[in-house]
């Protein structure tokens, strides 16, 4: 690590412990060379990941659609925002722990509509209709029954 004050490119670390926030590490070190302290923060880089539109447009995650999108499937419904919160960790993590990139808009409500249904049919059903954007009432009672039918 180069000195800010010197530019002498070796130091040593004299102390480090998580920061504040838990999301790094902070570390104070000493210059090999002028012997001034100085504080580094150390943390994990993010692999910035793209979302692939259904019109074939690329776009930067958004973690909050995602939020919006179930807040409103479960409105007035028993499920609890930690509920939501876990929902949304294990989707970003099987995002972060897929091997490219990118991912699809599909793929992305295909493991919201998983892990949702688990929770409340309700608000799956919900989720389904605006998701999958059924276009005649024949299209809702077909996913519906699908439901009933894997239910018993």
């Amino acid at each position: 690590m180069k000195c800010p004050y010197c530019a002498y490119h070796d130091s040593r670390v004299v102390d480090s412990r998580p920061a504040e926030d838990g999301s790094s590490i902070r570390r104070r070190r000493e210059c090999g060379e002028c012997g001034k302290r100085f504080t580094t923060y150390e943390k994990i880089e993010e692999i910035p990941i793209r979302v692939i539109k259904k019109d074939g447009n690329r776009q930067a995650y958004d973690r909050n659609k995602v939020l919006r999108g179930l807040i409103r499937s479960c409105e007035k419904r028993p499920v609890t925002s930690e509920a939501i919160e876990s929902i949304i960790e294990d989707v970003e993590k099987a995002i972060y722990n897929s091997s490219g990139r990118e991912i699809s808009s599909t793929e992305i409500g295909e493991l919201v509509m998983a892990r949702l249904r688990k929770i409340d049919e309700v608000a799956y059903v919900r989720f389904v209709s605006v998701y999958r954007d059924f276009k005649d009432l024949d299209s809702f009672i077909e996913e519906f029954n699908n439901i009933l039918n894997e239910s018993e």
